[in-house]
């Protein structure tokens, strides 16, 4: 396995650099592009992936669209079922086989397809919270676990035609991580700490160990 290549950038020279990657791909294949933005949870995947979606619309209209990992989260009741809510966020309670099913759909069709998405104001999945258009010739994939090698989990990577490992400090993770538990107050701030210090970061260290699975690697200069 090669070391993936390396840069130092801010979230909006990141955006950058991966329009560019996202429009050499484009050129070069001739079907539809998976790019996968992967890293451990509160590095800013999902505000990035966004920013970059936007960027690549504004030169080529509906040409891009964005599949967060996050709508695979097993629902809460089922969570409840098999005693794991208190993992919720770990590898297992995702429905990984599903997610890897649906890229393979998306890689291969060019159909309108749904896709279920997370609710942090309720902490469930909301199903067919999203389409992604047919029209869409980029996916921009987001998730923790994008570089995983094991279980269904293994199945994602391949279907990758780039993919980014984006990282920041660990302390600054885990500040995002305690302000987003907190942001819509469903639990104590007991709970959040213990949460975050017992999983979050676990799942934080988990996925950096897979970054050498990355084709780049972005560290993002960022204080906040």
């Amino acid at each position: 396995m090669q070391t993936p290549q390396t840069h130092h950038l801010t979230p909006d020279e990141a955006v950058a650099l991966l329009a560019d990657r996202s429009e050499s791909l484009l050129v070069d294949h001739a079907g539809r592009v998976l790019i996968g933005l992967a890293g451990g949870p509160g590095t800013g995947k999902s505000t990035l992936a966004s920013a970059l979606v936007r960027r690549i619309n504004e030169a080529r209209p509906d040409c891009a669209a964005l599949l967060p990992m996050d709508g695979f989260h097993l629902p809460h009741a089922e969570l409840e079922r098999r005693g794991d809510v208190a993992d919720k966020g770990a590898p297992h309670t995702f429905d990984a086989a599903g997610f890897a099913a649906l890229l393979s759909r998306i890689k291969l069709t060019r159909d309108d397809m749904t896709a279920p998405g997370y609710d942090r104001s309720i902490e469930d999945v909301v199903a067919d919270a999203q389409t992604i258009p047919g029209a869409a010739r980029l996916i921009i994939v987001e998730g923790n676990y994008l570089l995983l090698d094991h279980d269904d989990w293994a199945r994602v990577r391949p279907m990758l035609d780039l993919a980014v490992f984006l990282s920041i400090p660990r302390d600054l993770a885990r500040s995002r991580l305690l302000a987003r538990h907190a942001e819509h107050g469903l639990f104590t701030e007991a709970r959040n700490r213990e949460h975050v210090e017992r999983v979050d970061l676990a799942n934080f260290d988990l996925v950096a160990a897979s970054r050498p699975a990355a084709d780049l690697a972005i560290d993002l200069k960022t204080d906040h």
